[in-house]
């Protein structure tokens, strides 16, 4: 019986560190322009991690157009609302496209920025 609980405690304990690993991948990352002009550590209080820093003319280049990623800047942070309906196309009702800083028309806007809680965050935005 010791020999069973030793290959299932061997087995649990495997399968654990998988699903805490980081996958890894031989393919370079094709899904958005590498321009940003630096970057910049967050400390999380656990690890830390690298943030990307935009440019408002770097920020321009994910419009969503010809296959870019559509990116949005709200109070400094980058959001990315690619795959978000209303953003097909990096087109957003009223003429506001993707590429741009926000800030002032999302509080004249009918959702506010509640609607940015659930949006991806891609980046900052250079001061």
């Amino acid at each position: 019986m010791s020999k069973f609980k030793s290959l299932l405690l061997s087995g649990l304990m495997a399968f654990t560190l998988a699903a805490c690993g980081t996958p890894t991948t031989d393919a370079p990352d094709t899904s958005a322009p590498d321009t940003a002009s630096e970057s910049t550590s967050v400390d999380s209080g656990q690890e830390t991690e690298e943030t990307r820093v935009f440019t408002l003319e770097e920020l321009s280049q994910y419009d969503g157009k010809n296959g870019n990623p559509a990116y949005v800047a709200v109070d400094g942070v980058v959001y990315d609302v690619t795959d978000v309906e209303p953003w097909a196309n990096g087109e957003h009702k009223n003429g506001i496209t993707a590429g741009n800083e926000f800030s002032d028309e999302i509080l004249n806007s009918p959702h506010g920025k509640g609607v940015l809680d659930n949006l991806p965050v891609v980046g900052m935005l250079e001061e």
